[in-house]
């Protein structure tokens, strides 16, 4: 099917020629190029054929399809041959250059007899010699089939290396890494990495530099103690590999670095991301690198004891990483042999043998931000038993084994959580026979603890409904046992997760109030209708009625809830210790120091929490003391004291590990120790918080606030300028199957995507991030319910799409955000992007440009004025300020100089000059040079120029501000120079 209508003439031609070149090299591509292959036949021209069959032999190298591309080839060179004079200067390069590129797709087709591929040199050889060409490109061609054959490359290494570069010649890039390869052949790591080093450090590049030298310097760096550099190229390597078949065999050594680092998880992600390569690589040879790069990370993850786990593969079945290993193996072995067959020797068999026989390089190298193992990506099992702090054994005896998790349960000791995994696993066990032990009581009431045990687990994942459901079946099954106690505490904590179900709409938070007072009423009910608990059981209910009123306090912030929630404290408290409940005392002062935090007493909560760490130091339970520490840090971050807090934290945690993992909520001390951190100024120990928070958020299910926080972690990362470390993490979030299936809230996914863009923009990938935002702009003009984040995302859009020179795209997009912007106003950051658009647009249309640039800037106008209007005070720079200096910047790109410094001295007026501690020093300085530069140089009156300056250089020197005199003295010593 065409993929558009067919060129009706040269023009037509050309055009469609230059909309392919901009296509990314694939599928449509080279289809477009066969279309516009057939059009160009029937206009009868020689010259537009040429270029359509130019394009088309590309689209076939690129795209992975060897085959094809000598066949084009060679009816170039009849062309050639027939009507030389039609090939001017540019035409006849290319056509030249293109001998390496046939010579390149004959090697990877094993097909093609030795003998053939030796002709064709001699033809390149000849054909270059006759029209006088240096012959090093041959040499090269020559020394690489050596290579290829694996034969002693010495002699074609010198006839090539040693000779001069041509204009045919591969670009630096390319040679260096054949230079480099050879190095690395020879064994010699370090002199093979000295040589990469201006394609490692992006020097030089071309369309396959430095993706392919990156993926091959992996190893070697590895070995020679560059592990920290050889992660930071497998970021950058990879996104430039990635789903692309004409690089298939870069990705095959990005999954290998991943399989000898300890990163066999990343590894099995990243062979998921790049499925389509099985089916879209039609090179032999570069099939054969991919496959062999696939099964040395299946090998080591079969040899790991994961052989089950689910592995991308072939289309049309599903993989086990076992059964696709299998399947590869035999694919690149039968693919080694034809190669070897072909030319004689064993080096390919050999070569493949090589890198599976190598040994993991280091035990681990964290890769990403999110650090994963396999036991991570293994498919959902039935909840492990967390382990337990002691090493005591679980008693052999069901009934012992019943009566020690009732125990423990009723001290609320974590131990408690192994015993009743252990009775899950063997009630549901089909043998299973209930022991006829009063002590122990009926199965009823065995499953009823289960299920209340199940109902609290739900609840601390804030499964809600679930919860209370759960809680509800409970209470039911302790009526049948007979036990109301225990059913009525069922019932209460089924009154408390069905008042945490949260509200839709506006007013969830009065209505989640009023739920709460609702449900603490009917709590005191069934506390008053269940006489004669033991005091164990009528503590918790008591500690049930005062956790309802501290949520309603938390949920409202009304100073009338506050006395309330210690009232029932109080009662509390005063139950407990009477009756020496120690576990409830210690939750009674935890809850009152809540009530002090949550009321904004923060002194107070501090004095009661350092009573309850005496206490609990000195009589327990110790299992308290992580939760109370980690209440202590958040205090002193609210009182701005971030040392402390960090003190606390990490004590918190250090003693949060001696106890079951589902015992303390380690998330939240991770989450809060990731902002201690960043006030204390490291933003490294930050996200090392931030996303072991995640990880365990996602281990306990709770998937959106994982999602949340990685994002977090992902801005974090860019603000930091590890910029590849937040694309990465963001490529593993947003392949996640829920994520992928649409399953995750659609507006949590979109941010996960804007953060990726803006990062892309940051790594200056602007064409990956000019159509993520593209996209993304598109999506969020159809939320109805939130237009003010269409007008952000739009604004940025506009942006991008000017940077691209695409500006026609760029006005009807923030056209787009400034009709969401009168919807939902977002005054600062929207005449930020209409500044930044007119500066685009005159910086690189100049004159031509400044009509749009213009309208762009009285759009920013109205936008202060309403702002003006409606007292709205910038977070940065003064919009007005703003605005005249742009009014300034953009009329001296249009050379309009005289209304530049006019617009300038408006807003050194509108500045005003500034004081010691002035925010704005930066902003008044930076008008100051400009408006010499456009008076000085470019209205050529140096004399006003250098008053202004040295007038203001001296301002700035004797409030101390030497760094912004620097660049205004510069200037006015360059004026000087030249007067």
């Amino acid at each position: 099917m065409p993929t558009a209508p067919h060129p009706q003439n040269t023009a037509e031609l050309f055009q469609a020629l230059q909309e392919n070149d901009r296509r990314p090299y694939g599928r449509t591509r080279t289809v477009t190029a066969e279309e516009i292959v057939d059009a160009a036949e029937q206009l009868e021209e020689p010259v537009p054929l040429i270029h359509a069959l130019l394009e088309l032999q590309e689209a076939y190298t690129y795209g992975s399809e060897p085959r094809k591309s000598p066949v084009v080839f060679a009816r170039l060179l009849t062309l050639f041959d027939e009507q030389p004079d039609v090939f001017d200067e540019r035409l006849h390069h290319m056509l030249f250059w293109r001998f390496k590129w046939v010579s390149n797709a004959l090697r990877a087709m094993p097909e093609i007899p030795l003998a053939s591929l030796r002709q064709w040199l001699t033809e390149m050889r000849d054909r270059y010699e006759k029209a006088g060409l240096g012959l090093q490109p041959y040499y090269g061609q020559a020394y690489q089939l050596a290579a290829h054959l694996g034969e002693d490359t010495t002699l074609a290494y010198e006839l090539w290396a040693g000779r001069t570069r041509t204009r045919l010649s591969d670009c630096e890039a390319c040679e260096i890494c054949e230079r480099a390869l050879y190095h690395l052949t020879a064994g010699d790591d370090e002199r093979a990495l000295r040589t990469w080093e201006p394609v490692l450090a992006g020097k030089d590049s071309c369309q396959e530099e430095p993706t392919r030298s990156l993926s091959y310097a992996l190893l070697p760096l590895l070995r020679t103690a560059g592990a920290d550099r050889a992660r930071e190229l497998h970021l950058v390597g990879y996104r430039g590999c990635r789903r692309n078949p004409g690089m298939s065999t870069a990705v095959g050594r990005h999954l290998e670095f991943c399989a000898l680092t300890g990163n066999e998880a990343r590894g099995l992600e990243l062979l998921a991301e790049n499925r389509n390569l099985f089916d879209e690589v039609e090179s032999p040879l570069d099939l054969l690198g991919f496959l062999t790069g696939v099964e040395v990370l299946l090998q080591r993850v079969e040899l790991l004891g994961h052989g089950e786990l689910p592995a991308a593969g072939y289309a049309g079945r599903t993989w086990t990483v076992a059964g696709l290993r299998a399947e590869v193996r035999k694919r690149a072995d039968d693919l080694a042999a034809r190669f070897d067959a072909r030319n004689g020797t064993a080096a390919h068999s050999d070569r493949r043998t090589a890198r599976l026989d190598r040994a993991p390089l280091l035990d681990t190298l964290d890769l990403t931000l999110r650090t994963r193992t396999l036991d991570d990506v293994a498919p959902a099992a039935p909840v492990a038993e967390p382990a337990a702090r002691t090493t005591d054994a679980l008693p052999e005896s069901l009934p012992e084994l019943i009566l020690r998790a009732r125990t423990l349960d009723e001290q609320g000791h974590p131990d408690a959580q192994v015993c009743w995994a252990r009775l899950r696993t063997l009630v549901t066990a089909r043998d299973y026979t209930h022991p006829d032990d009063p002590a122990v009581g009926p199965l009823v009431r065995l499953r009823a603890d289960l299920l209340a045990e199940e109902a609290s687990r739900e609840g601390e994942k804030d499964e809600f409904a679930d919860a209370a459901a759960l809680h509800e079946e409970a209470a039911g099954l302790y009526d049948d046992a007979g036990e109301p106690g225990h059913a009525a505490l069922s019932r209460g904590c089924a009154l408390l997760a069905t008042a945490e179900i949260p509200a839709e709409g506006a007013d969830g938070a009065e209505a989640k109030a009023a739920a709460l007072t609702a449900a603490h009423a009917s709590m005191v009910r069934l506390h008053e209708e269940t006489p004669g608990l033991p005091p164990f059981q009528e503590a918790r209910l008591m500690r049930l009625r005062a956790t309802m009123l501290g949520l309603r306090l938390q949920t409202s912030g009304s100073d009338e809830h506050v006395a309330p929630v210690l009232a029932e404290v109080d009662l509390l408290h005063a139950f407990a210790t009477r009756h020496d409940v120690v576990g409830q005392i210690s939750g009674a002062l935890l809850l009152r120091a809540s009530t002090y935090a949550i009321s904004g007493d923060l002194p107070a909560a501090v004095t009661e929490i350092d009573a309850l760490l005496d206490r609990l130091k000195a009589q327990g339970p110790a299992w308290h003391l992580p939760r109370v520490l980690g209440l202590r840090g958040r205090l002193q971050l609210g009182l701005q004291d971030a040392q402390a807090a960090h003190t606390d934290l990490t004590e918190s945690l250090r003693l949060a590990a001696d106890w079951p993992t589902d015992a303390v909520s380690t998330t939240r001390i991770h989450g809060d120790l990731a902002e201690a951190c960043i006030r204390l100024g490291r933003p490294d120990e930050a996200l090392r918080h931030l996303t072991r928070s995640a990880e365990l958020d996602l281990r306990r299910g709770s998937r959106t606030d994982a999602f949340c926080t990685y994002s977090n972690a992902a801005q974090l990362s860019l603000d930091l300028g590890r910029v590849e470390d937040c694309i990465a993490l963001l490529d593993s979030l947003l392949a996640e199957p829920d994520v992928a299936a649409g399953e995750v809230d659609d507006r949590l996914v979109a941010q996960l995507r804007l953060t990726r863009a803006r990062a892309l923009h940051t790594g200056e990938d602007l064409k990956a991030a000019t159509a993520e935002f593209v996209t993304l702009a598109a999506e969020s003009s159809g939320w109805e319910d939130d237009p003010g984040s269409h007008a952000l995302i739009a604004a940025e859009t506009a942006v991008l799409l000017s940077e691209s020179g695409e500006f026609g795209r760029a006005r009807e997009v923030a056209d787009q955000a400034l009709a969401a912007h009168a919807r939902a106003p977002q005054y600062e950051q929207l005449s930020n992007c209409l500044r930044e658009l007119a500066r685009l647009q005159a910086q690189q249309r100049g004159p031509d440009g400044l009509p749009d640039a213009l309208a762009f800037l009285a759009d920013a106008g109205r936008i202060a004025d309403e702002a003006r209007a409606a007292e709205y005070e910038a977070r940065g720079r003064a919009l007005d300020t703003a605005l005249a200096y742009e009014y300034g910047r953009v009329n001296a790109y249009a050379r309009e100089y005289e209304d530049a410094l006019t617009a300038l001295d408006k807003a050194l007026a509108l500045l005003g000059e500034p004081g010691r501690q002035d925010a704005r020093v930066g902003e008044w300085a930076e008008c100051i040079r400009l408006a010499g530069v456009v008076e000085g140089i470019y209205l050529e009156r140096p004399a006003p120029a250098l008053t202004r300056l040295d007038a203001a250089a001296s301002h700035l020197t004797a409030l101390g501000h030497t760094e912004e005199t620097e660049p205004l003295t510069s200037l006015a010593a360059q004026l000087r120079d030249e007067e």
